[in-house]
């Protein structure tokens, strides 16, 4: 089992910048490739950002390149989501998520081996 538990969510104004964390526990953390999600109000959960095991390959919606980074420190059990530019469309419920494999099932199917609790961020226009 791994345990997946959120934090930094919060309001913020568009333009402006948060950062998630996500920090881990059970099971060793560097042998999941990690994942972010997010779900807004009335629609379903779309992926967000992917990072390997080892934090040398990442993967990132359209909706966020070049705005969103996704990092992983290993020695911490943590990953974290550094979100700039934020926009009132980014309001959402964002989950943290784990992943047997780094592959793209993770960035077309809303399937993960464990779910953080999400934590909501809210981008005021």
């Amino acid at each position: 089992q791994v345990q997946l538990v959120e934090s930094g969510g919060g309001l913020v104004q568009a333009g402006g910048s948060l950062t998630l964390s996500c920090a881990a526990s059970g099971r060793t953390f560097s042998d999941y490739a990690m994942g972010w999600f997010r779900q807004a109000p009335g629609k379903e959960r779309v992926f967000v950002a992917a990072i390997s095991w080892s934090g040398s390959v990442s993967n990132y919606a359209d909706s966020v390149k070049g705005r969103f980074t996704v990092s992983r420190d290993n020695a911490k059990n943590t990953v974290y989501l550094q979100m700039n530019s934020l926009k009132p469309e980014d309001t959402a419920v964002y989950y943290c998520s784990a992943h047997y494999r780094y592959s793209s099932t993770i960035w077309s199917s809303n399937v993960a081996d464990y779910w953080g609790q999400g934590t909501q961020v809210t981008v005021s226009s």
